[in-house]
């Protein structure tokens, strides 16, 4: 077998990882949201975070600021999302994450003056790919994922302004609001 052959990677994260990601009327991104709840990670053990990109400036908002600085630097900053965006250097704050994820409704977290929800789920569905890379390290991912009709991001009681891209059919629906939850991220081992 190769050393990249999928059975052989091992799980580096177990967790959920909902987002939302709102446009302005020229599709420009006004606001990302990658909420994180981590099970179990062979680096950093089991925690949450919540990762706020905004056109000038991340925030990132964990009780635990070591696992936070990984899914930050890590796992979202290379994320499809955020590709072509600017990192501005991130904010790290310790500030408990409250998250609350149901596959048939939605979600709702808090972190300090953030707050995200997401609302009317479209579709539950299994999803992976062998090829997904973060920076120039290749991961596998595996997840059930659930677009969601609707998503808000607020900071201080304040919408951020924006709205949800949905696209897709109606038996395959996509969305910039979406649960991405039972994540298994594995890494190709060194050789």
């Amino acid at each position: 077998m190769s050393g990249d052959d999928p059975a052989l990677r091992r799980p580096v994260l177990v967790g959920a990882n909902p987002g939302l990601q709102l446009f302005d009327a020229d599709g420009g991104c006004t606001g990302y949201a990658s909420v994180w709840r981590v099970d179990w990670s062979r680096q950093h053990g089991a925690g949450t975070a919540l990762v706020l990109w905004q056109p000038d400036t991340v925030r990132v908002l964990s009780s635990d600021l070591a696992l936070a600085r990984w899914l930050a630097e890590d796992f979202t900053r290379h994320f499809p999302e955020l590709d072509g965006l600017p990192w501005p250097a991130p904010d790290y704050q310790r500030e408990p994450v409250e998250l609350a994820i149901d596959l048939a409704a939605g979600m709702h977290a808090r972190a300090g003056d953030v707050e995200v929800q997401l609302s009317g789920v479209l579709d539950v569905r299994a999803v992976a790919t062998e090829e997904f890379p973060l920076g120039s390290v290749p991961h596998s991912l595996r997840l059930v994922l659930a677009p969601c009709r609707t998503g808000r991001l607020s900071i201080g009681g304040q919408p951020v302004p924006g709205q949800v891209h949905r696209s897709g059919t109606p038996s395959r629906p996509s969305s910039s609001a979406f649960l991405a939850e039972a994540e298994v991220w594995s890494r190709v081992p060194e050789r």
